[in-house]
């Protein structure tokens, strides 16, 4: 052992503890149970590894060694392209789709996540190095709190007022309120989705809201979510009983119609508001004004 064989083993559990902090199985069921994430637990290894050799390397003033972490953000690049190739596979045997939006989400974070774990296991290690291991577990706990903090990014209760509404028929047309969903002319299949549905208005709370709310790949993740969470009455070669959400082209809300297994109203509205608010599908026109002039890119 040398003088940097403690910090190494330190730095490199605390990496790896904090990817296991950030690493979740929700009602989505995703990652999967075991082997899913024995794979990110393994990649979440490495990362830690990598940090926490920076911060010797540092030390010993070799500055050219800390050149192969650019070798790890080409390594972590393909963690975003298995994550997406594997969604997408899956994808198609869903009973709702995720969506390519959604999708590309998920794989952007698992990335970042193992950069997350490398700041947290070179802080630590540096701490440990320059101070003492006490300096190291302090900066270990407000590097796990930051990294927290980056990955809980938003969710659509921020943005919309969720209110529950009864679906109704107007002859063949089925609505949502006023917003009309689709067309069902079959009278069997009327009294199931009249049985079975659920309709729900997602009203935005500002212009921005209204814009992100409007993209097909956030409307998507709302029923994805809550098919997950409440199952979904419907299988294959039955289009009339999948979920869909239509727009009101005049104010921006979004009716959500959904034939669940579960009739749980507070715990679809609870599931709604949860759904997370996909990066690719944020749109700020509110900011238009203030870079008007700026020069800005």
């Amino acid at each position: 052992m040398n003088e940097y064989t403690l910090p190494i083993v330190f730095g490199i559990a605390i990496g790896t503890l904090s990817r296991l902090f950030m690493l979740r199985t929700d009602y989505r069921q995703y990652p999967t149970y075991l082997h899913g994430k024995i794979i990110h637990v393994a990649l979440g290894f490495i990362a830690a590894g990598l940090g926490t050799v920076a911060g010797p390397a540092i030390m010993e003033e070799e500055f050219t060694a800390i050149t192969f972490l650019t070798l790890a953000a080409s390594q972590f690049r393909e963690v975003r392209n298995m994550e997406r190739n594997t969604l997408t596979e899956l994808d198609s045997y869903e009973l709702v789709s995720r969506g390519k939006t959604y999708i590309e989400g998920i794989a952007i974070a698992f990335e970042s996540r193992n950069y997350l774990v490398i700041f947290t296991s070179l802080v630590s290690t540096l701490a440990y190095l320059i101070l003492n291991i006490w300096a190291g577990l302090i900066a270990a706990v407000i590097a796990v709190l930051i990294s927290h903090k980056l990955m809980s990014g938003g969710k659509l209760k921020d943005i919309v007022e969720i209110e529950y509404m009864e679906p109704r028929f107007e002859g063949a047309g089925l609505y949502v309120d006023n917003i009309y969903i689709m067309n069902i002319g079959l009278p069997e299949r009327q009294k199931e989705v009249l049985r079975y549905g659920m309709g729900f208005i997602l009203k935005p709370k500002n212009m921005n809201a209204r814009s992100t709310i409007a993209n097909l790949g956030q409307r998507q993740a709302v029923l994805h979510d809550l098919s997950t969470a409440l199952g979904v009455y419907r299988d294959s070669g039955t289009p009339a009983l999948v979920p869909l959400a239509k727009r009101d082209l005049d104010d921006g809300r979004v009716g959500v119609f959904v034939l669940p297994q579960e009739r749980d109203i507070e715990r679809a509205i609870t599931v709604i508001g949860d759904v997370p608010t996909l990066e690719n599908a944020i749109r700020m026109p509110s900011e238009k004004k203030s870079n008007e002039g700026s020069g800005a890119l």
